[in-house]
């Protein structure tokens, strides 16, 4: 299992998109935002990013069933590119700060281990969530395969 280390992440401006639902919806707000950058002649700039707002797992389980889920997802873009977003989709700026962060390697839904042992170092070392915990994808699982899907997750501390 990967360890937990301190980073400091620089603001970054993103396109993105913020809904009420369940997570299954994750993906197909991704692709919201890849047609209306294509659309655009956008340039994504980095990794896309899930940002979780629900804090306990026991949270994120009962707001996936109800449907009532906080859910938000980004790309990054970059500075110079000056757009405005729609209805749907926003341009703004993802905050940065000090995070605990752990990579999970392997499929998104065995991460829960990844989750624990973060949020166990986080406990242990008296610090506090600050925000919204964010996952960030760095590959993408249509051409990998599942053992090889690698996930960065950033809790925001203060």
């Amino acid at each position: 299992m990967p360890e937990v280390t301190i980073v400091e992440l620089s603001p970054q401006l993103v396109l993105g998109m913020r809904k009420t639902g369940a997570y299954r919806e994750i993906p197909v707000m991704f692709q919201r935002i890849c047609e209306f950058a294509l659309s655009k002649n956008i340039p994504l700039a980095t990794y896309p990013a899930f940002l979780c707002h629900e804090i306990t797992v026991e949270e994120v389980q009962k707001a996936d069933e109800e449907g009532n889920a906080d859910i938000e997802v980004v790309f990054p873009i970059y500075e110079f590119v000056e757009i405005t977003g729609d209805e749907e989709i926003k341009v703004y700026k993802l905050p940065g700060g000090k995070m605990a962060k752990i990579v999970h390697k392997g499929p998104y839904e065995e991460c829960t281990l990844a989750y624990e042992k973060l949020f166990s170092w986080i406990s242990e070392n008296g610090k506090r969530i600050t925000g919204p915990v964010r996952e960030v994808y760095l590959n993408d699982p249509r051409e990998v395969q599942p053992e090889e899907i690698l996930t960065e997750i950033y809790a925001p501390l203060e």
